[in-house]
């Protein structure tokens, strides 16, 4: 659908001051080329400056009347096609601008033919004409605008030559062409090409094809081969008359040929337009080099389309005219469209337009092949141009002026975050509109430039009342003798316009005053006209002239303003879109006030709020915004969500935009919604707007609603009550200021329950719990400890409980080594931790043993110390890890022995435990001993324990009975595990027998009882 508006996009207009009458024309950067009618050969250029002011810089002639012309931005040449004596030849004229210097000198050579450096000086100063002789008459041409390659088409092949820079010295470079690849394509004669980025469009009368080539990796001993088949599918078959026909199917025939077979209409996209039976064979011309690219085909669109047709016939004009490939580019972080740049292009987007008399087709060929708009002419098209912003069609009549999408789709490809929260942009498949049907008599032909318009149009009213009468044939072809129309030379009056279009600004005014018209009234032509301005200022910013342009700061504010509007309307018109308008917001630079102040009417109490006004609200405050409301709309926030949507009125008071909010009323909101849907949040946000009030009484009543698991669980609903962000930081409430005070033991358990629902992360709650406590960033406050300590008891992911680990590991030993007592009371004991959490394990007889023994200083540190033990004593902590973490204390007395053993049992090292512990503490060697050497380490008890005892009680004699209580015990145990002889070679030679004899006869005894 095509909706039609009454615009004024056309401004002034000028005549084009030509001396012949214009046959073709066409734009190249900031000149215009008219290539005079048949009677005299030449072309005239003129300089197009400021509002469409034309200047001659001069002209130059021709070979012979001109069919086609085409000017390459790239390389800055004109193209042509002219005719001489009944033959066709393909020309390109080269440093055509020196013609406007005066200079009148012509160099005429063939395409390829080598320089000479003599000739370098009078290079400079003359214009050259390279032919470009074909096998085949050229039909249609097309230049690239990337890099000046261009695309000849004719009778059943298409010829590219590439643009070649020829360095002759220091001071001067030519350009030249070579014929580098053939495309031969079965029975297809081309009527228009198009060639933009290996992308090629070719239209017959009917037929669309699109094509990419695209580069071929081959191996070395492929890469002389010149001519690399696409296509496998079979050619049609020769329609003429076999040997094995019959008369009657020679005659069946040739009644065949009295009628116009049509085919069906067809589409195929993408992978599909593969089977449109059309195959290419590709033939490199080039001389192979190391760096000669191979191509292959890729076939991107295939549409048929079939004459207009009636009971009566069908049209005889229904043919495809006026293809076009528009590229948009991408250059370095800016994106620019059809214009060329400094810079290396990159091309973002590709579109392709062609159309028919009455309908007009829009395909995006770039990373997706699809069709974006169709545009429905009012009456019979003559020629169309595409530009980024616009699609201008030329009737008998009107001069037309329809909308695109191009910018929609392009923003799409450059952008990943439309469509999404964060930015949004009006639909490729918006509907097409018509700003202005301009009237114009006898328009025949149309180009684009910049922001000027070239037409030609011809007046002849005889011509112009026969073609306001449909034209039709019979589906014969004798009724090819029909006398065709008189030619268009004789007709008499013509004109070269250049028409200026208004600016962006002074457009996208026009279309945002329009659309108030609707506001009440059409809600949807509201949104669409709006949509229409805000891409006309996105095509515009997307230009590369924009980084260049006086209207740079104007265009971007005009960007923002447009946003804005787009958001009012999602969010004062009930809409299915309505969460466009936090997008829209978002991108229209506003803050929440001045959203406020747009859509919220002073006083009104009945006023009634949209579902996008309230989306917009929702996820603005629930983000970490810095903006904060000032009281005044802090409470109109609240009344609007009292009214809208109630449920979110906890969470809306959590937000740090609602800081301003007067609590009183909060509360009073609070507990109407309390009595018609309670819930364990909005207890909690009650309880946080009585500590505002430093009510605590109200604070205490609502604290004591629910069990303290609970409300642990509560803060899992709304994180913010208590803690919010600040410009990345994580920052406590006042909520949780007070539960610092008052109930520690909720805070560590309603942010240990954050953390397992992922609403905070680890390292933010370390964060929190310091500047909570006002500890420097190093210093570690021992609320911080008791959540490491109470996340252990649940924390079930391997790589996070090895770092919690270490983390209370490294707080015991640095308060143990620097003799420091934690701030507050530990919230729990070594025992709590034992029983609750599989981390904690039970402290082994022997670590108790030696620590009975220890100093009275350790007592102060008892906690720690055996916590830390406990740590240890437990299979979880990695002791590798660990063992850079505990090194301050291996030294430490008895703490530092056990710790050291401790290591040395997890690691294995069990000889060099028992050799440190008969070294400090022998008593507790047999202790340890009995609890670690087990299973397959019972042999330590006589490979090193008893030795090593043995040779200690010899050098200390009966000084020290702990020894000698060790040795008794440790020779009981290994009298009931060796046989009698290993026994006896175990015991020292220069014993006592005496000493040794109970145990010599208690081993044998037991073999005897064995």
């Amino acid at each position: 659908m095509v909706q039609l508006y009454n615009l004024h996009p056309f401004g002034s207009q000028r005549v084009v001051p030509c001396k012949q009458e214009p046959a073709h024309f066409c734009c190249g950067r900031d000149v215009l080329f008219v290539a005079s009618a048949a009677a005299s050969c030449g072309v005239e250029v003129f300089a197009v400056r400021d509002r469409g002011r034309c200047e001659p810089l001069g002209s130059f002639a021709t070979l012979g009347p001109v069919l086609r012309m085409a000017h390459s931005q790239a390389g800055d040449y004109l193209v042509t096609i002219e005719e001489k004596s009944k033959a066709t030849f393909l020309r390109a004229y080269m440093n055509w601008r020196c013609m406007s210097a005066g200079s009148s000198r012509v160099c005429v050579r063939m395409v390829g033919h080598k320089m000479e450096e003599s000739y370098s000086e009078t290079l400079k100063e003359q214009m050259s004409i390279v032919e470009m002789p074909l096998s085949d008459p050229p039909l249609c041409i097309s230049c690239c605008p990337v890099n000046g390659d261009l695309l000849v088409g004719c009778k059943n092949k298409l010829v590219m030559f590439c643009l070649k820079y020829l360095v002759i010295n220091q001071n001067l470079t030519v350009l030249d062409f070579e014929r580098s690849l053939i495309l031969h394509i079965d029975n297809l004669i081309p009527a228009e090409v198009a060639f933009c980025a290996r992308h090629i469009a070719i239209t017959t009368e009917l037929d669309v094809l699109i094509l990419k080539l695209e580069v071929v990796q081959q191996s070395a001993d492929r890469t002389e081969q010149c001519a690399h088949r696409v296509s496998t599918l079979e050619k049609p078959v020769d329609g003429g008359v076999k040997k094995d026909e019959g008369p009657s199917t020679h005659t069946l025939q040739l009644e065949l040929d009295e009628f116009i077979v049509c085919q069906k209409p067809v589409e195929l996209l993408g992978e599909e337009s593969k089977l449109c039976e059309i195959p290419i064979t590709l033939e490199s011309t080039e001389l192979p080099t190391e760096d000669t690219k191979r191509f292959q085909v890729r076939y991107l669109l295939f549409r048929r389309f079939t004459p207009d047709q009636s009971p009566f016939g069908f049209c005889e004009e229904t043919k495809l005219h006026s293809l076009q490939l528009l590229p948009v580019y991408q250059t370095g972080g800016s994106v620019t469209a059809h214009e060329e740049t400094e810079n290396k292009k990159e091309l973002l987007s590709l579109f392709c337009f062609f159309s028919l008399p009455h309908v007009g087709y829009l395909y995006s060929v770039g990373k997706l092949v699809e069709l974006i708009s169709t545009y429905q002419y009012s009456e019979k098209s003559e020629q169309a141009v595409l530009t980024p912003q616009f699609l201008h069609v030329i009737t008998s009549e009107n001069l037309q002026c329809f909308t695109v999408r191009c910018s929609a789709a392009a923003a799409r490809d450059e952008d990943p975050y439309i469509d999404t929260t964060v930015k949004a942009c009006p639909p490729v498949a918006l509907d097409v509109c018509t700003l202005r049907m301009q009237l114009f008599i006898g328009p025949r032909a149309i180009c684009h430039f910049r922001n000027h318009i070239i037409l030609l149009t011809k007046a002849d009213m005889e011509d112009m009342t026969e073609r306001r009468k449909p034209t039709r044939r019979m589906l014969s072809r004798k009724a090819d003798s029909i006398k065709s129309r008189t030619n268009s030379e004789s007709e008499p009056g013509w004109n070269l316009y250049i028409i200026n279009t208004v600016s962006t600004i002074q457009l996208y005014r026009e279309m945002v005053d329009y659309s108030r018209t609707y506001e009440n009234v059409k809600t949807e032509s509201c949104i669409h006209l709006l949509s229409e301005a805000h891409l006309l200022v996105r095509a515009a910013i997307m230009d590369p002239c924009f980084l260049t342009s006086h209207e740079k700061e104007e265009l971007l504010r005009a960007f923002r303003e447009s946003c804005a509007f787009l958001g009012d309307c999602y969010s004062r018109f009930d809409t299915k879109d309505y969460h466009l308008a936090l997008p829209y917001y978002r991108m229209s630079g506003l803050s929440m006030t001045e959203v406020l102040k747009r859509l919220v009417s002073e006083g009104d109490e009945m006023q009634t709020y949209e579902r996008g006004f309230v989306f917009y609200l929702t996820h603005s405050l629930n983000e970490d915004l810095n903006e904060e409301l000032s009281k005044e709309s802090a409470n109109k926030v609240l009344q609007i969500f009292y009214l809208a949507d109630p449920v979110q009125l906890p969470h809306i008071l959590c937000s740090p935009c609602m800081r301003n909010v007067c609590p009183v009323t909060a509360v009073k909101y609070l507990q109407k919604v309390g009595k018609i849907m309670p819930s364990v949040v909005l207890t909690l946000t009650k309880a946080f707007m009585a500590l505002k009030m430093g009510d605590l009484t109200m604070y205490e009543h609502e604290m004591d609603s629910y069990k303290e698991t609970i409300l642990a669980c509560g803060f899992i609903g709304q994180p913010k009550l208590l803690r919010q962000c600040k410009e990345g930081m994580v920052l406590p409430t006042e909520f949780a200021v007070h539960l610092k005070e008052m109930q520690p033991g909720l805070l560590v358990a309603a942010t240990v329950a954050l953390h397992e629902n992922r609403k905070i992360e680890l390292e933010e709650a370390d964060t929190f719990f310091k500047l909570l406590c006002s500890n420097s960033e190093n210093a570690i406050p021992q609320l911080l400890v008791d959540f490491w300590e109470a996340l252990l008891v649940v924390c079930s992911q391997e790589e996070i409980l090895q770092e919690l680990l270490l983390r209370v590991t490294s707080q015991y030993v640095w308060r143990i080594s620097k003799q420091q007592l934690p701030e507050t009371k530990p919230l729990k004991t070594t025992e709590d931790l034992i029983n609750s959490c599989n981390h904690f394990g039970l402290i082994f007889p022997w670590v108790t043993s030696i620590m009975s023994a220890g100093s009275p200083s350790d007592k102060d540190y008892g906690d720690d110390i055996s916590k830390l033990q406990s740590l240890l004593c437990s299979q979880s902590i990695n002791i590798a890890s660990a063992l850079p973490v505990l090194e301050p204390l291996t030294e430490a007395g008895n703490v530092g022995l056990t710790i050291h053993v401790l290591c040395n049992t997890r690691l294995g090292k069990y000889e060099e435990a028992i050799y440190q512990l008969l070294k400090r503490c022998p008593n507790a060697a047999v202790l340890y001993a009995q609890h670690e050497l087990k299973d397959d380490n019972r042999a330590v008890w006589w490979n090193k324990l008893l030795p090593e005892l043995c040779k200690r009680t010899r050098l200390t004699g009966n000084d020290c009975p702990g020894l000698i209580s060790s040795l008794k015990e440790t020779l009981s145990v290994v009298a009931m595990e060796l046989e009698l002889r290993d026994f006896l070679s175990l015991l020292p030679e220069d014993g006592t027998a005496a000493f040794f004899l109970p145990h010599l006869l208690h081993c044998s005894q037991r073999k005897l009882l064995t």
